[in-house]
């Protein structure tokens, strides 16, 4: 995992899946995830990209 991922999936989680996957489910739960709560984003953004 690059320096730029790690600070994305920190900053904007959603952001991070999206250039990790795409634009599909991992990213729609991303995105979820972060607008319910900013940690349950970051730690899932984390697991999809580790």
């Amino acid at each position: 995992m690059s320096i730029l991922t790690i600070l994305l999936n920190i900053i904007l989680p959603p952001l991070a899946v999206f250039l990790q996957h795409g634009l599909g489910t991992k990213f729609l739960i991303s995105l979820l995830l972060t607008f319910l709560g900013w940690l349950p984003g970051v730690i899932y953004a984390f697991y999809v990209n580790s």
